[in-house]
């Protein structure tokens, strides 16, 4: 009978890491009381490990200027796109002649 594989979220590979790291169990009671692994806790502890950095790297985390920076991009690309909008929709509609013909 083919195994199912099983997935596991965030926060309990989190917590398993953190209960390894942290001296609550050892690796063999982890995989024995959740039947997981060994190998598959090693790569959680190594993949924590290697990105634990990245807390307090300030860089990549966006500041409140940042964020606010995004925010007006976001909405000067809503603006542009509803003023072509709005120039395409007055060129249909035509609007009456100008003294050289054209209409406005």
């Amino acid at each position: 009978m083919p195994r199912t594989r099983r997935s596991f979220s965030p926060q309990f590979k989190a917590q398993t890491v953190l209960d390894l790291l942290s001296g609550v169990a050892n690796q063999a009671e982890i995989c024995r009381q959740h039947q997981l692994s060994p190998a598959l806790v090693a790569r959680w502890k190594a993949t924590v490990l290697e990105q634990l950095h990245r807390l307090f790297d300030e860089e990549s985390l966006p500041s409140a200027e940042q964020t606010r920076i995004a925010d007006l991009e976001q909405l000067v690309g809503r603006q542009v796109l509803e003023l072509e909008i709005l120039k395409k929709a007055s060129r249909m509609l035509g609007g009456p002649a100008n003294s050289n013909g054209r209409s406005s």
